[in-house]
């Protein structure tokens, strides 16, 4: 099974060499691996700043403030054998996932891989709107992060 993950760098701020690229097409491909979801699979990451992902919080989210990292899921199981299966786009705000890293204590790669994770699952299906839920997907969150060797 060979996923088809696509890679843009739409800001300037922080740097993407191959070594973030390699580890977010890992993080995608782990989610995946974790979930048992059996598929070839496409996503789209784009990485921006915070004064893009705030205007795309507030076009598609109508919240008024930058935030980490959105999800745009388009998963539809309605397709035929053979087919890959797309799941939809991401986009992350590298500046925000630098400056949570030094707030949490912990590198900007296991951050960025975090939220790759975490919007890997939004792209599922999976949302943290109830404890339960949220719950859950704390779980599934650990399980991907364990598979790419992050274990805090």
């Amino acid at each position: 099974m060979k996923n088809k993950i696509y890679l843009t760098n739409d800001q300037e701020k922080i740097p993407v060499n191959a070594s973030l690229r390699g580890l977010i097409t890992r993080a995608v491909n782990r989610t995946l691996e974790s979930e048992d979801f059996s598929r070839p699979a496409e996503v789209s990451v784009t990485f921006t700043d915070n004064e893009k992902i705030h205007e795309l919080n507030k076009k598609y989210r109508g919240v008024d403030t930058p935030t980490d990292v959105l999800s745009f899921p388009i998963f539809d199981d309605d397709f035929d054998d053979g087919e890959s299966a797309v799941l939809g786009d991401i986009v992350i705000s590298l500046e925000r996932a630098k400056a949570q890293a030094d707030e949490y204590g912990h590198s900007f790669e296991r951050e960025a891989a975090f939220l790759t994770i975490h919007s890997v699952l939004h792209l599922l299906g999976y949302d943290h709107m109830k404890p339960e839920d949220e719950q859950n997907m704390i779980t599934h969150q650990k399980m991907a992060l364990t598979l790419l060797g992050f274990e805090k």
